[in-house]
């Protein structure tokens, strides 16, 4: 098989050894364990267990048949290998699987007898498969000569379907069996009296194979195949019948069942251990809940299947067969079986039948380990399995039969799930990691097939698919990991179901699909139940590209908090249906999903442990036992009366649990706690009957649970709890490597800890037989520590809790074994040596006995052919993790440990510490024996437990099996120890044991596992223990006396709380704190008292004399003191700020962050004004700025898309432009006309004159005949067509028939809705953003009022100060018993200028900072609970009340009573010592000063009255504004409310509108189209009619020429007539073209020569290229000519013709698709406006507030308002004033109409009259005109063309233009002559330049040459190359030669150009050959 366990399209194999030995060659073949019959004894007692097994194996030869080969029994006894030739099998897809059973399970060998006797099979089928071959299995007891028992003999009737063949061999005898295994299947045979058929014949013979996979030397067996199969093709139908298993066939459960396994000959009974109930339930299995019938649940505990009466709660249990755990179950449909799908190696199913409890059928080798799931198909024919890992096998059962039908490995991962289809039993869908698959059992030529198709993602995520449905139309609905529901169709996703707002169907994966009713049902992990509609899941399809599609359920149900539903099956109550629920959570839920007004709520009728249980002990009073898990639950139980008690929920999980002894709590209700977050409980049960609830927890029964105390001495979970065994001590073990100990009492007191090497695993106390009590700590990593316990005292360390003074004894485990290995690989090399001395010592005797001298050499040496390789020392680098343990003797103890080091006990000592390095972890202790447990080196023991006496070992296992060892008295070192009884009770897999218990009085044991399942067992035997259940109950204990009367513990609830220890830390660091601040304290106050004694020295100092005084520097001691101190004082502020910087920094960004976030958004925060003389006040509203969304949903336009009434609107202005332009256009054209330029030049002024009156008079005539058309065409223009139609009419009449008549109602079935009344989400924001926008603007209005009513208290306040301050002052000259009372000027509260709490400086800070410090101060230095709920950790401070300072407000009265005094004893003084005239001045200043006192305070009134009535104004104003927004916020949401549900209707409408709108624009452009070939056609018509006029025209001119009596007509009508062959001249195009018009030629050539054809045909054949003797040559070539046109104008009209032809196709064609694309429209603009009556009628469904008053109502019913006013309308007065209005209106405006059409029809008499009149005088007007025009003329003319007639315009305009041309020649000859004569002067003066050159060139020569001369005469010669003239010179004066020749020919030119331009008319060429460049460098 590949390894992508893909197996598509091949066979699956499946023999024994498939799995393990596919690398081995095969060898002699043996009889399967399966054909092994049992001896007698083991049929009285079979036991399969792990020993047997391990020795069977041991012994076995194993039978390796590969495919292709052929079993051959006959080889047995020679044991010869078997080769064979292997075949790859092809590799599989990821798409297609194709797999189907071609052999049976097992193969089988004939005896002589004709019994067959089974063998594992030889190999699986071939490529293409064949059918796999029905047995049907008989077991006989053979006769066996040996003292082996007989091998079970198995008879076997095969059967050959579709191209398979039997493969049978020939035997002798069969093959006795010697070994025995666990999973012994020997019984499982059909029963006795059931006859096989006749057995083939023994020359029979057929193999097994693979197509092409034979070599050519097996044809003879393949040969051999097929005659047996045309032998006993005729003996198939007749075997038919027999080969079936009977319908009423039943298994042994006694021998199928799985029973405990015992060591051979140990004498122990089978029944020391006897379940009795259960209390656990695998709750995380998936489908692991089922109904048997209305009353009976069934479901899977451990290794064993639970049936459980729900009213009696009575429970049956039906072990597994292999003894291991159970994987799936299901119930057959009609419910009269069950299936149970075991774990282990090679697991069966087994069917069991209901109610009798029966096996009924047994399939095996389905799978390698274990089942995952099991379904059978609806008619319940057939059953599909999946395993698990490795295989994954899909296998089809035909399990009436026990067959496999069809198998294929079904997926490379976990696969969860397999069923059948509903509807279609021949698919099948599987699911799991990552995928799900559709698979198909096809027939196919070669037979059945099973063909699987992965699941395409696609774009979704991908996800594990936990539950699907599938659909009856063939659709899989199934979820996802985050919740969503995925439909799928064709093998693809079709479409992502979610809810609205794109929100998860589930809050996580969904377990379960149910259909019910035509209701789809799913449940998730987040406990609801939703009811989706079929209809609409079924019919889903995505809208947009995102694959999602949005909807609600119709109903949900949310079972409870924290409920995680995993499956749910359906039963009847009556006559309304019940759902059970599993919980992963560990319940059992029932369901009303009903979802009607009596739908009762979700009960919960079982609850359980969920997953991992982590603790369990029993009391040691009475039968009860307590357990936690981590399920956050405590769990109490009544073991013997089969009941569950009390339970109790927790924050946090529960991880350890000890029952206190009888000593420290005699009535055994007392027991401690741990939990993962390191805090300890104790805790008591009582019997709660008559007592109140203690805490609000209420019990089951008659027990309850009180908290007695909490404490946390830990800050990891804790692991152990141990009682010492005086009970005065507890010690509490944890993660976090430390033990706590406390000493025991009515309070639980700390006495100190010990820290360890390692996390702790478990702790032991010392047992009573120990002189000294220590405590073992077995730690995890493999340490062991023996603590002495302390003195049970309570301590009160000052620092910590560590206990540093206890002598601690270590022991850290070294492997030894690998030494144990080779001590038995040595010992067994030993006894070999031995036993071949002995050997050879038997021998040479022998040897001797006959006589046979041997010499040295003679002898045979010793030698050892099986010596092994003795294996290496090894011990790992890291101990083996340590599982449990126990005290064996002091100072010795016992471990069995995991990893490398399981499969035996070690006996360890703690040794000396001399010799020993003093690091724990650097010790290696080795133990000082270890003790082989048999079948332990992969399942170690896991827990140990003794029971009371110690004679019995209870052993909990890894894979969930309970040990029982026999020990004798008094044998702490296991000597005893070799025989156990084993059992396994849990999950094999996931099952391990962690805890087992016995009760007190040793007659229970119960156990707990990791797969969540608690069990109870009886160690009595059942007799006993039925007799004792009778009158047997838990006794729950009495509650103590006072615990009425105690508070409630406070408990540790906080997971962050501080332990113990770190309580103590705190405590003391606070403590030291404390100390060093009191310390501060008191030199703050020393240094305090010298600063005081300083000054008091420096004003003594300043009190002295100046001679005397000392100065500030003789003070100072040392300057360098104060400069240092300055130094050290700036350093630590440089300090403080660095170390302050990020804190400070981090602050400012907080506070900016904070203002961004609350204050910057604040447009106006509430602000009250209050009144001053009443009780009046108003408030700002809070408003927020308005967001940047809605400032630009109100700026911007509505990018909406057009609807047909805005194209239509847009359409009739685009016509109305284009009428308008086209005026414009009309008018521009006669103004370009007037304004026409005119033509001039320089004329004599005569002529000009003469000319310009001509055209001046035409002008005038031409403007005037324009004018007239102008004005005809006007006239024309407002002449309406006989369809015309005024817009305003339309309108009018589009109005009316909108709004005349009834009224619609929006809530009307037929309301249609007007196009421009048509809303959507645009338009929708649009007008909530413009609402939020008048709603801001309104209440930003009267914010800014109101402020300015604050300003002007602020400003009132002022004045009323400033006025009380005159009044005071004027106040003080008057007497006291005058004043009048001052009003109150009022106070500026903090809530009116809330401003002010955001305005902050360095003293409001340093407040703050104080109050800061007080609050933190006043707060109590511990809480309870918080250091370990100890008071005695650090007492509660009580807080300090904060000393409130009195406010005192400010006095409004200004002066004090002493300055009152003063002036009134002055005024005394003056009142005696004063004159008349000054009494008299006194006197009016005083009545001055009253009416000012009088007036100013009346000013003051006046400025608070004034105020108050404006504050009224406002007040009132406001409140209407507040009715106002409370309807604008009702109006709001509203709106928001038709937003949302605009949105959802958004996509949909723009996609009908882009449709209506992609219709209009096709059929706009298809009318286009077709109006622009009617035009071209119309066009075309108009040249036909032009070229058929001129073709006429053409044939009246050659008959004209011809003249009357030609006797050349006839020859020259032949010539004008004839058709001849002519090329089209084509002008020179590009070749497409080219290509485009070589069709048409073709065409038009074809025509010609047909032409040709029919021309040459008629009479004879005529030269027409000679003209005849006697005719008129002129005449001649005149009629060629005219024959030429006639050729012409023919072509031209036939292409026309063409032209037309191919217009009207195409007309015709665009005619039918307007009807197409008309009636598209139709049916487009039919469902958007079905879809708008459908948004109008969910618009409809919203509420809107309306508020009424009662004189608004009308809807009255015998003058009261009815209750029910459903049936009232809501109706605006202008709406119904406006139709009552209409009424009227309509009645006037018939009226109106009837007299309008009365004179419409007078006046259209008169019109009708006068049009006759004007007719006639038309016709007499033009009778006169022509009459005139005879006269004048002599004939008709065109008065208009002789009106425009005048001088022959294009002749003057030649002439003007050839004088103009004239006038610019002679001026340019005139420029170039000038151009001449400056070109000959330059070049005079070029040359005179040049002659200079050429001068001083020649002077430079020939001094060069007298130099050259001297110096020659000064050398001698040298040489004679240097002699003669220099190549340089000679290249120079020949570049001088050639510039003169050139300037010599540039003369000539020049000259000859200046001939030519002097004569008149002389055209200036260029010259032959341009003037060569002069370069600087050619003249040098």
């Amino acid at each position: 098989m590949a390894d992508t366990g893909e197996a598509e399209g091949t066979d699956m194999d499946t023999s024994e050894e498939h799995a393990g030995h596919g690398g081995r060659e095969p060898t002699a073949p043996a009889v399967d364990n399966e054909s092994a019959g049992p001896t007698a004894e083991e049929r009285a007692d079979p036991v399969h267990d792990e020993p047997q097994e391990n020795v069977e194996q041991e012994n076995m030869t194993p039978v390796h048949v590969q495919e292709g080969d052929t079993l051959d029994t006959s080889t047995a006894n020679n044991s010869a290998p078997h080769t064979d030739e292997r075949h790859l099998l092809p590799e599989a897809t990821s798409d297609q699987t194709t797999s189907d059973q071609t052999i049976s399970d097992e193969q089988h060998t004939t005896g002589v007898d004709g019994i067959v006797l089974t063998s594992p099979k030889a190999g699986g089928g071939g490529e293409e498969g064949e059918e796999a071959e029905d047995v049907v299995e008989l077991t006989e007891e053979c006769p066996s000569s040996s003292d082996e028992p007989g091998a079970q003999i198995v008879r076997r009737a095969p059967a050959v379907e579709d191209g398979g063949s039997a493969a049978v061999e020939s035997t002798e005898e069969a093959v006795p069996s010697t070994m025995d295994t666990t999973d012994d299947r020997s019984h499982l045979a059909p029963p006795d009296d059931f006859e096989p058929p006749n057995e083939p014949s023994e020359d029979a013979a057929a193999e097994v194979s693979y197509p092409d996979m034979e070599k050519k030397q097996d044809a003879p067996a393949e040969e051999s195949s097929m005659n047996t199969h045309q032998k006993h093709e005729s003996d198939v139908e007749e075997m038919e019948e027999t080969k079936k298993i009977p319908d009423d066939f039943f298994y042994d459960y006694d021998t199928i069942c799985s029973q405990p396994y015992i060591s051979p000959d140990s004498g122990i009974p089978s029944g020391v251990l006897r379940l009795l109930y259960s209390f656990g339930y695998d709750c995380t299995k998936r489908a692991n809940l089922h109904l048997l019938d209305d009353q009976t649940l069934l479901f899977v505990a451990g290794a064993m299947v639970i049936i459980l009466g729900l009213k009696t709660h009575e429970q049956q249990y039906l072990r597994s067969s292999s003894g291991q755990g159970i994987g799936a179950v299901a119930v057959h449909p009609n419910r009269s079986y069950f299936a149970v799908a075991e774990k282990g190696h090679k697991p069966n199913i087994i069917l069991y039948e209901f109610p009798s409890l029966k096996p009924h059928r047994i399939l095996r080798g389905g799978t390698e380990e274990a089942y995952a799931f099991i379904d059978f198909n609806t008619s319940g024919t057939l059953l599909a399995s999946v395993g698990s890992s490795p295989d994954y096998m899909l296998t089809i059962w035909d399990w009436k039969q026990e067959n496999i039908m069809l198998r294929s490995k079904a997926f490379s991962q976990d696969v969860f799930q397999v069923t059948f289809s509903p509807e279609n039993e021949e698919q099948l869908t599987t699911c799991g990691t990552g995928h799900i698959r559709f698979w198909k059992m096809a027939r196919t030529f070669t037979g059945l097939k099973l063909q699987g198709e992965l699941g395409r993602f696609g774009k979704t995520t991908l996800t594990d698919i936990e539950g699907y449905v599938e659909l009856p139309d063939g659709k899989v609905i199934s979820g996802s990991e985050w919740g969503n529901l995925l439909l799928w169709e064709g093998g693809l996703i079709k479409v992502e179901i979610c809810r609205k707002g794109q929100r998860a169907c589930h809050s996580g994966p969904i377990h379960q699909f149910v259909l019910d009713e035509g209701e789809l049902i799913t449940i998730g992990v987040d406990g609801f139940v939703r009811v989706w509609d079929f209809e609409t899941v079924d019919t889903a399809d995505s809208v947009d590209d995102t694959g999602l599609l949005e909807m609600e359920p119709m109903n949900e149900l949310l079972v409870g908090k924290n409920v995680n539903l995993r499956y749910m099956v359906k039963t009847m109550d009556g006559d309304s249906p019940v759902w059970f629920a599993q919980d992963a959570s560990g319940g059992i839920w029932k369901l009303d999903l009903s979802f009607s007004n009596i739908t009762q709520d979700p009960e919960c009728i079982f609850s359980f442990h969920s997953g991992k249980i982590n603790a369990l002990d029993v009391s040691p009073s009475t039968f009860i036992m307590a357990t936690t898990s981590l399920d956050r639950s405590l769990r109490i139980y009544d073991f013997v009366g089969m009941a569950p008690l009390v339970d109790m929920k927790f924050k946090q999980g529960g991880t350890a649990l000890t029952w206190a002894p009888r000593m420290v709590n005699p009535k055994g209700g007392l027991f401690a706690m741990g939990f993962e977050d390191g805090v300890v409980r104790i805790l008591e049960v009582y019997n709660a009957t008559g007592m109140r609830l203690v805490m609000g927890r209420s019990g089951t029964q008659d027990a309850a649970i009180n908290l007695r105390q909490a404490f946390k001495p830990h800050n990891a979970p804790v692991t152990a709890l141990a009682y010492e065994r005086n009970g005065e001590i507890l010690a509490t073990g944890s993660l976090d490597r430390t033990v706590f100990f406390f000493a025991v009492g009515e309070s639980y007191e700390p006495i100190g800890f010990v820290r360890l090497p390692g996390p702790v695993r478990e702790l032991h106390w010392s047992p009573p037989s120990h002189e000294q009590s220590t405590l073992l700590v077995l730690c995890e990593n493999g340490f062991a520590v023996q603590i002495p316990a302390p003195a049970a005292v309570k301590m009160d360390p000052i620092s910590t809790y560590e206990v540093s003074n206890l002598p601690l004894s270590y022991f850290r485990f070294s492997s030894i074994k690998s030494k144990i290995e080779r001590e038995e690989q040595v010992e067994r090399i030993r006894k070999n040596l031995e036993q071949k001395k002995k050997e050879r010592e038997a021998w040479i005797q022998e040897q001797k006995k006959l006589g046979v001298e041997l010499s040295e050499e003679d002898l045979p040496p010793i030698t050892d052919d099986e010596e092994e390789k003795l294996p290496e020392l090894f011990v790992p680098e890291e101990p083996s993790p340590i599982l449990c343990g126990f005290y064996a003797s002091p100072g010795k103890f016992w471990l069995s440990l995991d990893g490398y080091d399981s499969g035996f006990l070690y006996l360890c000592k703690f040794s000396d510490a001399e010799g020993q390095p003093g690091d724990p972890t650097l010790r290696r202790d080795e133990p000082e024996s270890a003790l082989s447990v048999d079948n332990t080196s992969n399942n170690p023991i896991h827990k140990m437990h003794f029971s009371s006496n110690r004679q019995l070992l209870f052993c909990g296992m890894q894979d969930g099996a309970i040990r029982v060892y026999p020990l004798q008295p008094d044998d702490p070192l296991l000597k005893s120890i070799s025989n156990y009884w084993s059992l396994g009770v849990h999950d094999n897999q996931y099952g391990a044991i962690q805890a087992i218990s016995s009760s007190f009085d040793n007659q229970y044991l119960l156990t707990c596992g990791a797969d969540g399942n608690i069990f109870t067992f009886s160690i009595l035997s059942m007799e006993d223990i039925n007799r004792d259940l009778k009158v047997k109950k838990a006794k729950v204990p009495s509650p103590r006396l006072s615990l009425n009367e105690e508070k409630p513990v406070e408990d540790i609830e906080d997971p962050d709380a501080y332990s113990i220890e770190n309580a103590k830390q705190k405590r003391e660091h606070d403590l030291l704190m404390k100390q060093a601040e009191s310390k501060k304290v008191g030199r703050r106050r020393e240094l305090e008292m010298l600063r005081k004694e300083f000054k008091q020295l420096l004003k003594k100092n300043m009190a002295l004399p100046p001679h005397m005084q000392l100065s500030r520097v003789e003070f100072e001691m040392d300057h360098r003191i104060r400069e240092e101190m300055e130094r050290q004082t700036s350093e630590r502020i440089r300090t403080v700020l660095k170390e302050l910087a990020w804190e400070q920094e981090k602050h400012s960004i907080g506070l900016k962050k904070l203002q961004a976030r609350f204050r910057d958004k604040v447009e106006f925060d509430t602000v009250i004004v209050r009144a001053i003389n009443s009780e009046h006040q108003v408030s700002t509203y809070r408003l927020l700025l308005l967001s940047e969304k809605y400032c630009k949903v109100q700026g911007m336009d509505g990018k909406r898309r057009m609807t047909r009434y805005d194209l239509y609107q847009k359409e009739a202005d685009v016509t109305k432009e284009s009428r308008e332009s086209g005026a414009d256009d009309l008018s521009a054209m006669g103004q370009g006309q007037k304004h026409r330029q005119r033509w001039g030049g320089r004329r004599m002024e005569g002529r000009v004159e003469r000319i310009q009156k001509i055209i001046e008079k035409a002008e005038k005539a031409k403007s005037k005949i324009l004018q007239r058309k102008q004005e005809w065409d006007k006239l024309y223009k407002t002449k309406p067509s006989e369809d015309y139609e005024d817009p305003d009419d339309v309108l009018a009449i589009k109005n009316a028939k909108e709004n005349m008549g009834d009224f619609k109602l929006k809530t009307a079935k037929d309301y249609t809705v007007p196009e421009h009344l048509r809303i959507n989400a645009e338009r929708k924001r649009k007008e909530l953003a413009m609402l939020e926008s008048m709603i801001h603007e309104h209440k930003s209005s009267m914010n800014r009022s109101i402020m300015a009513l604050r300003d002007l208290k602020l400003e009132t306040i002022e004045k009323m100060k400033s006025l009380g301050r005159e009044v005071r002052i004027i106040q003080e000259a008057l007497d006291p018993s005058k004043h009048l009372p001052i009003p109150r000027v009022p106070l500026v509260l903090a809530d009116e200028t809330p401003e002010k709490k955001f305005q902050y400086d360095s003293e409001t800070l340093r407040k703050f900072q104080l109050e800061q410090e007080n609050r933190i101060q006043a707060q109590p230095a511990t809480e309870g609970g918080g250091f370990g709920a100890f008071d005695t950790f650090g007492g509660k401070q009580q807080t300090t009340e904060k000393q409130s300072e009195p406010h005192s407000r400010p006095s409004t009265t200004g002066t004090t009573s002493s300055y009152r005094m003063a002036s009134s004893q002055n005024r005394n003084v003056q009142n005696t010592e004063l004159s008349d005239l000054e009494r008299e001045a006194l006197r009016r200043e005083e009545m001055k000063n009253l009416y000012m006192q009088e007036n100013l305070i009346q000013q003051m009134n006046k400025l608070a009255i004034d105020f108050d009535a404006e504050l009224r104004i406002v007040r009132h104003r406001k409140m209407q504004l507040d009715v106002q927004m409370k309807m604008a916020d009702l109006q709001h949401i509203t709106l928001f409310e038709e937003l949302l549900l605009l949105k959802e209707f958004e996509k949909r409408e723009d996609i009908l509108q882009e449709k209506v709108n992609d219709r209009i624009t096709e059929l706009d452009e298809i009318k286009r189209k077709s109006e622009d070939f009617f035009q071209q056609l119309e066009t075309k018509r108009k040249e036909v009619l032009r070229l058929q006029e001129r073709e006429k025209a053409l044939h009246s001119a050659f008959q004209t020429s011809l003249g009357e009596g030609n006797k050349f007509a006839t020859f020259l009508t032949k010539v004008f007539k004839k058709k001849i062959k002519r090329v089209k001249k084509k002008e020179v195009r590009g070749d497409e073209e080219e290509d485009e018009d070589s069709d048409d030629d073709s065409d038009e050539e074809s025509m010609y020569e047909s032409d040709d054809e029919e021309s040459e045909s008629e009479e004879g054949v005529f030269d027409d290229s000679v003209c005849p003797d006697n005719c008129d040559p002129k005449l001649f070539d005149n009629v060629l000519e005219l024959r030429e046109k006639r050729l012409d104008i023919e072509e031209a009209l036939m292409e026309e013709k063409r032209m037309m032809e191919n217009l009207k196709k195409e007309c015709d064609s665009l005619t039918k698709k307007v009807k197409i694309v008309e009636g598209n429209l139709k049916t487009a603009e039919a469902e958007l406006e079905a879809f708008q009556r459908e948004k109008q009628q969910k618009l409809n469904e919203l509420y809107v507030v309306v508020p009424l008053k009662l004189h608004q109502v009308d809807y009255v019913i015998n003058g009261e308002i009815p209750s029910d006013l459903s049936q009232a309308l809501v109706f605006t007065n202008h709406s119904l004033e406006s139709l009552q209005h209409r009424i009227r209106e309509l009645q006037m405006e018939k009226v109106e109409q009837r007299e309008l059409y009365k004179k419409a029809k007078e006046q259209h008499k008169q019109l009708i009259r006068e049009k006759k009149e004007m007719e006639a005088k038309i016709q007499s007007l033009e009778e006169i005109c022509r009459q005139q025009m005879m006269m004048k003329f002599g004939r008709l003319v065109d008065l208009e063309t002789l009106q425009t007639l005048s001088v022959n315009t294009s002749l003057e305009e030649l002439k003007m233009k050839s004088a103009q041309r004239q006038d610019e020649m002679d001026r340019e000859i005139t420029q170039w002559e000038l151009k001449v004569m400056e070109t000959k002067r330059n070049l005079m003066e070029i040359t005179c330049d040049q002659t200079k050159k050429m001068e001083r060139l020649n002077e430079l020569l020939t001094e060069k040459k007298s130099i050259e001369a001297k110096l020659d005469a000064r050398q001698t010669v040298v040489g004679e190359e240097f002699q003669g003239p220099r190549k340089a010179d000679i290249r120079e004066r020949q570049k001088l030669l050639q510039l003169v020749e050139m300037q010599t020919q540039e003369i000539d030119s020049l000259k000859e150009e200046i001939l030519l331009l002097s004569k008149k008319g002389g055209n200036i060429l260029p010259p032959a050959h341009p003037p060569a460049a002069h370069s600087a460098g050619s003249l040098v």
